[in-house]
């Protein structure tokens, strides 16, 4: 997790969570408490893909779609979300997920 302040100056970057080979619990309320606790005004996420592959899961979809409705309710945004692979990475912002 990235943590910005209004003029996207980074506050801190923090793991949120450890996960196994196909899943890592993530709860939108705490990343938004987070947030809140840094008085961050942006966010970005990022997470690996041990597989290797950068696309984006149904999961990882959904999770994020929580956590930007989360985080919109408070005036916070979610600026992107990365996910590394092994060749390379993929953007949701770029892909048209955000």
């Amino acid at each position: 997790m990235l943590f910005l302040d209004r003029k996207n100056v980074l506050i801190a970057d923090e793991v949120q969570t450890k996960g196994t080979v196909d899943h890592a619990p993530v709860y939108p309320r705490e990343i938004v408490k987070r947030a809140l606790e840094f008085s961050a005004s942006f966010l970005i996420l990022a997470h690996n893909h041990p597989s290797g592959d950068p696309t984006p899961s149904k999961a990882d979809i959904a999770m994020t779609r929580e956590i930007t409705a989360a985080a919109k309710a408070l005036g916070i945004t979610v600026h992107d979300h990365l996910v590394i692979g092994r060749a390379g990475h993929s953007s949701f912002k770029a892909l048209g997920l955000l």
